[in-house]
Parts: C-alpha cells; sequence; structure tokens
C-alpha cells in the first residue's frame, strides 16, 4: 500500500473523531491472520497523517480474548507505520495512583493463559525476541511529556500487569498482583506490544487509571459503570495527551525495535517454506532485502 503511515494509535471506539482530525479515510485490509478489528481510520491530526483502529472494533463488540491481536498489527504494518501508541484503559494497585491519573509503563507482566495468539513466527520460520524493555523509550518519554504539558496527572514509571478478562480480578488476585509490585492492571496489552516487537515497529503504552480494582478493603468491587463513568471523564486528557505527542514526536527517527529481528530469527530462511515467507513478506522484508 502507498499510504506510508508512520505513526498508529491503537485503542477504544470514538479515538478517530478526535478534535482537529481531518481528511478521514476508512481502510479495509485483509491479512493472512483474518480481518482486523475494523477498518484502519486514516487522518490528517496536528498535520500528520495518522492511523486509528479501535481494538474492541466499532461498538465495542470483542471482548480481549478474541482481539485478532495479529491481524491488527500486520494491518499496520502494510502501511507502514514504525510507531504505535497504545491507548488502555486500566485499574490501580497503587494508593498514589489515582483514577483520573494518566500512566505511561515502562514494563509489563503478561498473566494472560496462552489463549492469545501471540506470535507471528509459529510455523516454519522461528524467532526469538529480546523483550527486556518492551516499551520504547523515547515514543514514552514524549507521551509523559505531553500529558505534562496539558495539564494531566502522569506517572512515567509502572509496571503493567496484564490479565485474559473479560472478568475483573478477584480480591485474591489483585492483592496478589500489588504484592508482586505491579502498579496498573488491564487486559488488552498483551500481546499487542510483543507482537510490534516482532513486525519491528515501535511502541509504547497511555493507560489512563478508571479505578482502584479490588484490593482495597474499603473499596467496592469494580464493576463496568464505575469504570465507564470514569473513562468519560479520561478521554479529554488522552485525546490532548496524544494531540500534543503526535504533533511534537518525530516518528521517522530510528528506533531500537526497528532492527529487533537482528540475530533473532533461528532458522535458515533459504530452508524456510516458501508460504511462511511470504505469508510474513512485510515483517521480513528489511532482513530478507525484499
Amino acid at each position: 500500500m502507498a499510504h506510508n503511515i508512520q505513526l498508529a494509535v491503537i485503542g477504544g471506539s470514538g479515538l478517530y473523531q478526535m478534535p482537529g482530525l481531518s481528511d478521514v479515510e476508512r481502510v479495509v485490509i485483509d491479512t493472512p491472520y483474518g480481518s482486523p478489528s475494523g477498518p484502519v481510520v486514516l487522518g490528517t491530526l496536528a498535520g500528520r497523517r495518522v492511523a486509528f483502529l479501535a481494538r474492541h472494533g466499532e461498538g465495542h463488540v470483542l471482548p480481549p480474548s478474541a482481539i485478532p491481536q495479529r491481524a491488527n498489527i500486520y494491518a499496520l504494518k502494510t502501511l507502514g507505520v514504525r510507531y504505535i501508541i497504545g491507548v488502555n484503559a486500566c485499574g490501580s494497585l497503587r494508593e498514589d495512583f489515582a483514577p483520573g491519573d494518566l500512566v505511561v509503563p515502562d514494563q509489563v507482566f503478561d498473566y494472560t493463559i496462552g489463549r492469545r495468539d501471540r506470535t507471528f513466527f509459529d510455523e516454519n520460520i522461528v524467532a526469538h525476541i529480546s523483550t527486556a524493555d518492551p516499551f520504547d523509550r523515547a515514543l514514552a518519554q514524549q507521551l509523559a511529556t505531553s500529558a505534562r504539558a496539558v495539564g494531566a496527572v502522569i506517572h512515567p514509571q509502572a509496571t503493567f500487569i496484564v490479565e485474559d478478562g473479560p472478568r475483573f480480578a478477584t480480591r485474591a488476585e489483585s492483592r496478589i498482583f500489588k504484592s508482586w509490585g505491579c502498579d496498573i492492571i488491564g487486559m488488552t496489552s498483551v500481546p499487542e506490544v510483543f507482537l510490534a516487537r516482532e513486525a519491528e515497529m515501535a511502541y509504547a503504552t497511555l493507560a489512563h487509571i478508571t479505578d482502584y480494582d479490588s484490593w482495597r478493603p474499603a473499596e467496592e468491587g469494580v464493576t463496568a459503570d464505575m469504570v465507564m463513568a470514569t473513562f468519560r471523564d479520561n478521554i479529554a486528557r488522552v485525546e490532548k495527551t496524544l494531540v500534543h505527542a503526535i504533533e511534537h514526536f518525530d516518528a521517522s527517527a530510528p528506533a531500537p525495535a526497528h532492527t529487533a529481528l537482528d540475530g533473532a530469527i533461528m532458522t535458515h530462511l533459504s530452508e524456510a517454506a516458501a508460504p511462511a515467507q511470504q505469508r510474513l513478506a512485510p515483517l521480513l522484508r528489511r532482513v530478507l532485502n525484499l
């Protein structure tokens, strides 16, 4: 495709209606992994062409475990995307991380149980990528700077634990996650962040806190109504932060993730089945000089 979009935002429904978005185009992309969550919405924001993808589909119809994560990431790769901002609602596991605050995590703890499609390299081609530092530092720093610039309360470091859902955690689970040193909890950043790394796209998360999960003894257990009420209040802060970040971030700059496959592929590609190379061509184009 000739769109050459360098920056994408994956988030909840409604982000493509951000104030100031113009020249909107909806692109339907088919992938070897099926259809993405929905059409990719392209638009001009702060003078830059940006892609937006509603993670749960339009109307929020896909639960966390049913999100077509590989199709989503693959589709963005075919557009030329180099950087992804994942927007996530989350619960807080810390007293000083309050509902309404924004968080840019620097670590993720994968507590999903394996039902999700977790890798592109599951047939004929084997790759082991490094995810010691899963989030792109430069993009994360820009998100934190932008959040401060628009007056949001921002926490620039945190460990984000990701569980399967769609249910919320029990009190026992929530207290254990807190005791492990996790700071926020959500359901959707995994395997999104890891698939982006396999596709050599730099990724950072902008999380907004909706609740205190269920670890506080006197706290009512988290409910969907509670989450959505705070979510609506958070959206304006998230939108302002995104606009500022998109305006000021150089998405053409190199990032460590852009060479993630160097030394990671264990298979002799000459021996790999041709269909696998064809299927993964957008991911392997740089390393194979295609």
